[in-house]
């Protein structure tokens, strides 16, 4: 029988990090905080701007890329349960709202706050900066005194819900991942992304994979020497930030990193800036950690 209190000196525990989503089989109540906009609710959801904050994605379905970013957009709003709500406007069928909005470019996505209407971005963008974007768009409602959460738009319960099989490309690094090879793990998940790179599962994956790697060739204390002797070593710091996240210290984590990055510039800040953000990745893009070190790593880069 194995010990639940054994730790090896050097060791680390890769047991707090956010595992691969459910395969097929899960169940449960499951929430969205997505509502499709039309004329006939459009001055409503404005309203609602007034309690909390709205983030309004016009898009077409001719606008490549359109479908990852509505993608990305519900991940995103689903995941904050309810500080703010997505509404989703289809311009092939309702354009005069964009001419309304006098949008000029699809997809637009806009802030709503105090039944105004503020720029986000046009265009498709990384899950990564329309998460920066959003988190600057909740300050600003908090700083004007709006911090009601959204009730859900729509339920299922376990009698509604779908199975929902895993597709069986994710087999193999599925069960590399289950049986702790994550190196291999890494490869399975970066071959597929090869072939549909916008494939979030995948993309997830790899991260995960990627993190469990390395931190399984580290040393703790090798790790800290290394820190204590050159601590802007950008690989030190990266071993550091990656050390401390599988130990359940993300707030170190990504405060070395983004210390580092306040002190570099040009180019070596690039690999500092793409280790963060997939750090970000394996955590609930609504961890209380995540949403402080993007608002640090914003103000370390401008």
């Amino acid at each position: 029988m194995t010990d639940p209190t054994f730790n090896r000196p050097g060791a680390v525990d890769l047991s707090g990090l956010q595992r691969p989503r459910p395969t097929a089989g899960a169940r449960g109540t499951r929430h969205s905080w997505v509502v499709s906009v039309d004329e006939s609710n459009l001055e409503a959801t404005i309203r609602r701007s007034m309690q909390y904050p709205v983030v309004l994605e016009l898009t077409s379905s001719r606008a490549q890329g359109a479908d990852r970013l509505s993608a990305d957009l519900a991940a995103l709003a689903n995941a904050a349960e309810g500080r703010w709500l997505l509404g989703r406007v289809d311009c092939d069928a309702h354009p005069e709202i964009a001419g309304a909005l006098q949008v000029q470019a699809l997809p637009t996505v806009l802030g709503l706050l105090a039944g105004q209407a503020l720029p986000m971005f046009q265009g498709v963008v990384s899950r990564d900066d329309i998460a920066g974007v959003i988190d600057q768009l909740l300050q600003a409602a908090l700083a004007n005194g709006i911090a009601g959460r959204a009730e859900p738009v729509l339920v299922q319960t376990d009698e509604d819900a779908p199975e929902a099989a895993r597709d069986p490309k994710y087999a193999a690094a599925d069960q590399a991942m289950a049986t702790g090879d994550f190196a291999a793990a890494e490869e399975a998940f970066a071959a597929l992304l090869k072939v549909q790179p916008s494939d979030s599962e995948a993309r997830l994956g790899k991260v995960q994979a990627g993190l469990w790697a390395r931190a399984g060739r580290l040393d703790e204390a090798e790790v800290r020497a290394r820190l204590a002797a050159q601590p802007k070593d950008v690989d030190a710091v990266l071993d550091g930030a990656d050390l401390a996240l599988v130990q359940g210290r993300p707030e170190e984590a990504f405060g070395l990193i983004i210390g580092l990055i306040r002190t570099t510039y040009g180019e070596d800040r690039e690999p500092l800036r793409q280790r963060l953000l997939d750090l970000f990745e394996t955590l609930d893009p609504n961890d209380p950690a995540v949403l402080k070190a993007r608002r640090d790593l914003a103000s370390a880069l401008f």
